[in-house]
């Protein structure tokens, strides 16, 4: 049981969705580096004010491993944070995470 993902070389297709809360989502951003770096996934247009927005981009893996990570920038200028700030509860949990990926 892991969270390591395992691809082959070559493109990945990626894809998901993303919710700002505050209005439309701007901007999707796509880090193979654990965020060191980051490259512009296309977003879907907004179908509805309060809507998830579909986002999608090809990733060109190589081989080794790579720490793949996905942040959202709305209308305002609101980007997740690469760290959550701490509460008791762990309430409000809105950071980017970390997905760790293997390509053989």
């Amino acid at each position: 049981m892991t969270r390591t993902r395992v691809v082959h070389p070559g493109p990945v297709p990626l894809e998901g969705r993303a919710w700002s809360g505050h209005g439309a989502v701007a901007r999707v951003e796509v880090s193979a580096d654990g965020g060191r770096s980051w490259a512009r996934a296309e977003v879907a247009p907004q179908a509805h004010r309060w809507a998830w927005q579909a986002w999608s981009c090809v990733w060109r893996a190589a081989p080794g491993r790579h720490t793949l990570a996905v942040r959202a920038t709305d209308t305002e200028g609101r980007t997740q944070p690469l760290e959550q700030p701490w509460n008791r509860g762990g309430f409000g949990n809105n950071m980017v995470q970390h997905v760790p990926v293997l390509c053989c």
